[in-house]
């Protein structure tokens, strides 16, 4: 139900590429419906699938009437970048909201995002994401020091509502004129389909924003929870490897554009103290035979000599690369619906849209999820 009266307007935008998640993505859109706080509004960005747009738009027809639900077409290339700046250009409310297509928000996500906004230094509060293990359960093996490697809040980050770097894409908030001072997710970088689990967009923009307004506050409430879905693949250890490897790869070009101070500030803490504590709390387990302990100790230790390789190699590539990504501004064109096929809910042409040519560029090839600093 809409409520435009709500103090703090969110417009909550979830972006959406493949029809083998459609229970998945009509569950996130009902767990946002459900809030407490009601959203402005919920808009569904297809990422280059016609079938499913055509499909999203017939199923939210009624909502479509009421601007409860919009679905729209990423006007942008393909990618979770410029799918998520269509609807930050499409988006009406005073606070911009992301939610992952394969989680569902807490009943309260909104209502704790909302609280910490009555403080006007601040400029983006992310939330708590808890995984849904496939399987039913954790597997013995995945140290919960690395859930950063399925997109999940990981152990190391102080309880409460405290200052970060960065939040986290999939559950994280921002004031709209954060994307006016700092432009949009920047292109080129961020997840593609189903390529290689890239992405960091969140990271390079918060740094970004910090940078624009050194007065921001970026903070992290583990109150705003929602739930996502492991699949069965993601518990496996090649996918962790896979994972941790683009990882070094992100850091290693994350370090370059914002220089290493600011690119690895968290990392250095993670890798000093989080990590270290882990495998001692595994080869414990393992000494007093409890299962999995040596698996997660041994996990850890691989993740680290893995990263570190991707990193070497990142580094290696970044002095080489002439890919280039970029952003700038997006315009606001709230008003603006779609229907299926059309190329709308975008910003004034193609570059607004998407960043493309309209802001600094930066020299990259990849960048991989932020990971361990969220």
């Amino acid at each position: 139900m809409n409520d435009r009266t709500t103090p703090h307007g969110f417009s909550v935008v979830i972006c959406v590429y493949t029809e083998e998640r459609w229970e998945d993505i009509l569950a996130a859109v009902d767990s946002v419906r459900k809030q407490s706080l009601p959203a402005l509004e919920t808009l569904l960005v297809v990422d280059h699938n016609e079938r499913l747009l055509s499909r999203l738009t017939e199923e939210y027809a009624e909502q479509r009437l009421t601007e409860e639900v919009r679905v729209l077409a990423n006007a942008g290339p393909r990618g979770l970048s410029a799918g998520r700046n269509t609807g930050i250009a499409a988006a009406r409310g005073d606070f911009v909201a992301f939610l992952d297509d394969d989680a569902v928000a807490e009943r309260d996500w909104l209502h704790h995002f909302s609280a910490a906004y009555d403080d006007p230094r601040v400029m983006a509060v992310g939330g708590r994401t808890m995984p849904s293990w496939a399987s039913g359960r954790r597997p013995a093996w995945f140290p919960e020091e690395f859930d950063w490697v399925v997109g999940c809040t990981y152990l190391g980050l102080p309880p409460g509502r405290v200052p970060v770097r960065n939040v986290l894409g999939g559950n994280a908030s921002f004031r709209r004129t954060a994307f006016d001072a700092a432009g949009g997710f920047a292109t080129g970088i961020g997840r593609d389909g189903d390529r290689r689990p890239l992405g960091g967009e969140e990271t390079e923009l918060c740094i970004r924003l910090s940078k624009a307004l050194p007065e921001a506050i970026l903070l992290i409430d583990d109150r705003a929870v929602i739930h996502h879905k492991v699949p069965a693949v993601r518990e496996r250890f090649g996918y962790f490897r896979t994972r941790v490897y683009a990882e070094g790869l992100s850091k290693a070009l994350v370090a370059r554009s914002v220089g290493a101070q600011k690119g690895l500030e968290s990392e250095r803490r993670y890798t000093t103290r989080v990590l270290p504590a882990g495998v001692l709390r595994g080869m414990r387990d393992a000494v007093l035979g409890r299962s999995g302990g040596a698996g997660r100790a041994g996990a850890i230790v691989t993740g680290v000599t893995v990263a570190a390789g991707g990193y070497a190699l990142g580094t290696l590539r970044a002095r080489r690369s002439g890919t280039t990504f970029s952003w700038g501004p997006i315009e606001r064109h709230g008003t603006t619906e779609t229907g299926a096929g059309a190329e709308a809910g975008a910003a004034s042409g193609t570059d607004a849209a998407t960043g493309a040519g309209t802001g600094e560029a930066v020299r990259a090839d990849a960048l991989a999820s932020e990971g361990g600093t969220r």
